[in-house]
């Protein structure tokens, strides 16, 4: 068993919902009301180009009409100039009344063609790494002593874990396809040791039942081949094996925060009142 803080004590659930603007707009205000009103705790934007409105001003938007807390899933650093990233995470934290988490990673698998695509140069994943940093840094110099924006990185080889747990306040390990539970749990288990300060451990779900969440994971993605390799990036539809396979995970890796994407939130609804702040 592993506990989930520092002090041995479990780290209570929360629940964030990847809910981007693909609908007309009311419809998309109608979605973020149910969330909230569901007890997820945050509503996260994805940042990918051209595929829906720019994460910043839709998660301001979006703090507008209800208290749960906004964040982005993820911020790209190769897409973004590392201070004009900071300078827009300090501003929404300002905007939010602290309500705005920093996700960033290096960028989802195949960036690199997009980057292109955009004209932008395909930095080598070292530089990308280095850009996360110099945002991250950025974004503690705009915040100042009486001030903290919350980050959540994304990581999954060994150098991006160094720099989380130098940090970030949130870890998510990115899942490839062939990775299953005793992998994972041997990745996560390898970071807490050698972390020196106690960080939240995330969970991406892209995939619930037979049904694969937009943005989420791409669109050749298998759900049963992802069982059968027994994937945490795969959870059962039915919400009492959902609760159950959630506090599992908890207790035998130390997850607390578990992110589904927007299409996911009503079938997942119960888990989240039974399981969310306990």
């Amino acid at each position: 068993m592993i506990d989930s803080t520092a002090d041995g004590g479990p780290r209570p659930f929360r629940f964030g919902v990847v809910a981007p603007l693909r609908a007309d707009l009311p419809t998309w205000r109608d979605r973020v009301r149910r969330i909230a009103d569901s007890g997820y705790s945050t509503l996260l934007m994805p940042d990918v180009p051209r595929w829906q409105p720019a994460p910043a001003p839709t998660l301001a938007v979006a703090a507008t009409l209800t208290d749960l807390r906004v964040g982005s899933w993820v911020y790209a650093s190769p897409l973004r100039p590392a201070w004009s990233t900071a300078w827009e995470a300090h501003s929404l934290s300002v905007l939010t009344d602290g309500r705005f988490e920093m996700g960033i990673g290096t960028g989802r698998p195949g960036i690199e063609d997009e980057l292109r695509e955009l004209g932008l140069p395909a930095a080598p994943p070292r530089e990308r790494l280095a850009q996360v940093r110099q945002t991250v840094t950025a974004l503690r110099d705009l915040d100042g002593p009486d001030s903290h924006t919350p980050v959540v990185m994304a990581v999954r080889g060994p150098k991006a874990q160094a720099l989380a747990a130098d940090l970030a306040d949130t870890v998510a390990f990115a899942l490839m396809p062939g990775d299953d539970r005793v992998e994972i749990t041997r990745v996560v288990r390898d970071f807490r040791s050698r972390a020196i300060r106690d960080v939240e451990l995330a969970q991406h779900v892209a995939v619930v039942g037979d049904s694969v969440a937009p943005f989420m994971a791409s669109s050749d993605t298998d759900p049963a081949a992802l069982r059968a390799a027994d994937s945490l990036a795969v959870l059962p539809d039915d919400p009492v094996a959902a609760a159950e396979e959630i506090q599992r995970r908890r207790e035998e890796i130390g997850f607390s925060y578990f992110v589904f994407g927007a299409d996911f939130a009503e079938t997942l609804a119960p888990v989240v009142a039974e399981l969310a702040g306990h």
